[in-house]
């Protein structure tokens, strides 16, 4: 099941806690999520993760069906998922605060 949201948003698979921007957004993008308005500070490329519904800390973050990696922190939905709040459970994750350390 795919699901498209305003084309904005896709979700491939039924399992997956994740939408996959399908354009840009601008800082300042206004989405719904759960009942809840969710502002972006900063502006999104395309192909980021927005979380689908809140996952909680330690949970499987599931992208086209697969798992890509876990929480490192709770996550509400329309949160943006990044290097910032999920670490990859296959190889090491690195930010640029860790490579000037």
């Amino acid at each position: 099941m795919a699901e498209e949201q305003n084309g904005l948003l896709l979700r491939i698979a039924d399992v997956d806690n994740v939408y996959v921007l399908l354009r840009p957004i601008t800082a300042g993008t206004v989405l719904q999520f759960g009942g809840r308005e969710t502002a972006y500070e900063n502006a999104l490329e395309l192909g980021h993760k927005i979380a689908a519904r809140d996952i909680a800390a330690g949970e499987k973050i599931i992208k086209y069906g697969a798992p890509i990696g876990s929480a490192t922190r709770d996550i509400r939905a329309g949160e943006h998922v990044h290097v910032h709040n999920i670490k990859s459970d296959y190889i090491p994750t690195y930010t640029l605060d860790s490579v000037t350390e």
